[in-house]
Order: C-alpha cells, then structure tokens, then sequence
C-alpha cells in the first residue's frame, strides 16, 4: 500500500504508527467524482494510495483547463499556496485517498521523530518535483502554436519515461484540456504531425521520429 515515493526510507510500521498519530484516514471516491471542491480552502493534507486524479480549473463559462495530473504516491492540498477559488480535484479513475490536518505534518511531535522528519523530507523532493512540473508546464503553454506545444510535451514526456515511445498518461479529451487548446484543433494537428513523420500515433500511444 505505502509502495512510492513519498514513503522511501520509512518501515511500514513506522509509517502505520505515524499516520495513527496524524488521526489519518482513508476516503474512497468513484470516477468522475469530487475529491475537493476548493483547493485553496482546504487545511488538509492529502495522499492518492490508488487510482487518478486531476487538479482541475473552470472558468465563469464552465471551460475547463486541467492543471494537474495527480497518480498514486502525488499529493495535494493546502500546502498548494494558491489563492484560486477554481481549482477541483476530480477523480479521472475509481481512487483512494488517505488525509490528515497539514498542521500535523509540519509539527515534529510523537514518539517517530527520525520516520518524521524523513517523511517530511520526503514530501519536500515530492514538493520541489511539482515545482518543476509546473515549470514545464508554463513553457508548453507559452508556445505560440498547437504543434509547438504539443512537440514540446512529447519532449517532456520522452525525458520523463527516457524512450521516444511515449505513452500520453491523459485521454485525448484531457490532453486537450491540459495544453488549454481546442480539442477539434489538436486533433487535426496529431493528424499533421503524423502526415509530417514527425511522429506516428494510435490514441495515447506516440513514438517520436524527430
């Protein structure tokens, strides 16, 4: 259960003593469902154990931006820093969560301070990993055209999964939603790429011949 990231370093059992001390626990949510409704609300700290999820805008139109792709091991909540009333959390596939007041994580206090402290080293990296993820996402959003942003993104993903056989983690519809672009638009642009030889694609699988 406790198999990523954001536990490395920390024996199962001192990761079950620490979560009993946070007074953790566990919500289930089926797809499509509202995980959080107002990220910059909330003062708690959340964990994805299992399944999707994304950090997900809609503007006063009802449009919708997809900001972030959340995956078993991410985390998300009041940490964020964001003061937008728009960002959900919605669950792109059946998801589990485990959560816990953010203010018992920051507070050394118990009797595990050594799988503390780790743990907060932990979601420090885990912290600085988004930092740079929104990096990448800014520069693919500056790119003037639907083309440059979606090369950029393959290029982004290729570094991430180090081959040039990529597998896009979005639907298409989502992909859409991520670049902030059309999605009729993108579509024909894949179409392009492909005519091009730039890349060759079935659905979310591409391999990049650039």
């Amino acid at each position: 259960m406790y198999d990523f990231p954001l536990f490395v370093g920390i024996e199962e059992a001192d990761i079950k003593k620490l979560l009993s001390e946070f007074n953790a626990y566990n919500m289930k949510y089926k797809k499509d469902a509202t995980i959080l409704s107002n990220v910059s609300r909330t003062s708690q700290f959340y964990i994805i154990l299992s399944g999707k999820a994304n950090v997900t805008r809609y503007n006063f139109n009802g449009t919708k931006t997809i900001m972030e792709k959340l995956d078993k091991g991410d985390i998300f909540g009041s940490f964020s820093g964001t003061s937008d009333d728009d960002l959900y959390v919605i669950a792109s596939e059946d998801t589990e969560i485990i959560t816990f007041e953010y203010n018992k994580l920051i507070n050394r206090s118990g009797r595990n301070i050594e799988a503390h402290n780790k743990l907060i080293d932990n979601v420090l990296n885990k912290l600085a990993d988004k930092l740079t993820s929104y990096n990448e996402r800014i520069e693919i959003l500056t790119e003037k055209t639907i083309r440059d942003k979606l090369l950029k993104y393959f290029n982004y993903l290729s570094k991430k999964q180090i081959t040039k056989n990529i597998i896009i983690p979005f639907t298409l519809s989502d992909l859409s939603d991520y670049l902030a672009v059309d999605r009729s638009a993108m579509m024909r642009e894949l179409k392009n790429l492909n005519e091009d030889s730039l890349i060759s694609s079935k659905g979310r699988y591409i391999n990049i011949k650039y």
